[in-house]
């Protein structure tokens, strides 16, 4: 069975039920202008006619959906902002260090400069590693939890920190 317009557009998500009830409004009025006409001068409405308001409908589609891809990438262009802002705000110096951090970003081991009490921070998780503009920065956590909101690919390495202290329901004798 085939589909109206109307319905295959309404379910392509074209156009709203707004849009598609005000055209047929529309229709609606011409033909009662047209009946009240005498017979003479009643004309059934052209395939010109009908084809403008089907290509007036299509266009309406068309540009809603160009809007709507361009909020989208006005979104998008405003989230990576934020991201490269809180980054470029927060980023940690990097120490000036012959030794290596690797980690693994995807399927690729990656490398930074790092010396011991970096390693140490990136164990307990107190900072992190992220990627900007293809190189990679150490931020404090919170920075990278907050990146993390925006884009979660944007945040390679943040260690969960843990609490060094025993649980106070672990007798005395029985610590080492």
């Amino acid at each position: 069975m085939s589909m109206s317009l109307r319905d295959q557009l309404l379910q392509a998500g074209l156009v709203n039920e707004r849009q598609a009830q005000a055209t047929e409004r529309q229709l609606r009025q011409q033909q009662r202008e047209r009946q009240q006409l005498p017979k003479e001068k009643r004309a059934t409405p052209s395939d010109a006619a009908l084809a403008s308001q089907r290509s007036q409908l299509a266009k309406t589609a068309r540009d809603q959906e160009l809007n709507r891809q361009q909020k989208e990438q006005a979104d998008k262009r405003a989230r990576l902002a934020q991201i490269e802002q809180l980054i470029q705000q927060n980023c940690l110096p990097r120490p000036q260090t012959d030794e290596r951090y690797n980690f693994v970003d995807g399927k690729t081991i990656r490398s930074i400069p790092a010396d011991r009490i970096v390693r140490e921070r990136l164990s307990r998780g107190e900072i992190a590693i992220v990627r900007r503009n293809g190189a990679y920065e150490l931020v404090p956590a919170e920075i990278a939890a907050r990146v993390r909101e925006r884009d979660e690919r944007a945040v390679i390495s943040c260690a969960v920190a843990h609490d060094a202290t025993p649980p106070d329901d672990v007798p005395d004798d029985l610590l080492w």
